[in-house]
């Protein structure tokens, strides 16, 4: 190492700053489909596990398959945002925006608690906004009922859904969308 090049290193080791990976909220790619599978199964799996059985949360994630091509298929139907992390889907919310409806909204279990899924929400009720919609409706698991209504969402009342055998309790809520001007 030349004299110049010692300088130019240092003496002592930098610290690096470490910040949060980025998150970009985008509409969904077909590439993303085996992540969407990935993210649903574990937030499922491991994110439900304080609200529901392990029976009742083995048979939904069996309701939807483990497998890009079911996901992308989805991608059809509905109008699917995801996060994005270092071109990884870790998050997705899909919509029925004709019905102005919130079908799923999932977040890779670790990452819960950091508003992707706030973030995905307001994107999400942007874009409904942009249809025309007023009024957004979920049937939202026991998981996600509580933190909705403290985001202002109204509670309609219970809803159960059968899967795989198993009952699964869920919350119908709805949120009045109003325009904030910027």
């Amino acid at each position: 190492m030349s004299h110049a090049d010692y300088h130019s290193a240092g003496t002592e080791p930098h610290m690096e700053t470490r910040r949060a990976p980025r998150i970009v909220y985008r509409a969904a790619r077909v590439r993303d489909a085996s992540d969407q599978a990935e993210v649903f199964h574990h937030a499922v799996m491991q994110g439900a596990a304080g609200h529901y059985t392990f029976a009742e949360r083995e048979a939904w994630a069996m309701a939807l398959p483990r497998d890009a091509g079911a996901w992308s298929a989805r991608q059809a139907l509905f109008t699917t945002l995801v996060a994005d992390c270092e071109g990884r889907c870790v998050g997705f919310i899909e919509l029925d925006l004709p019905k102005g409806r919130v079908e799923t909204l999932y977040v890779w279990p670790s990452l819960g608690r950091r508003g992707i899924g706030s973030t995905l929400l307001m994107h999400a009720e942007r874009l409904l906004l942009e249809q025309g919609v007023t009024r957004v409706r979920i049937e939202a698991s026991a998981m996600l009922s509580d933190g909705l209504v403290r985001r202002g969402w109204s509670r309609l009342g219970d809803d159960w859904v059968e899967r795989g055998g198993e009952r699964l309790y869920r919350q119908r809520l709805e949120k009045r969308l109003v325009r904030i001007e910027t």
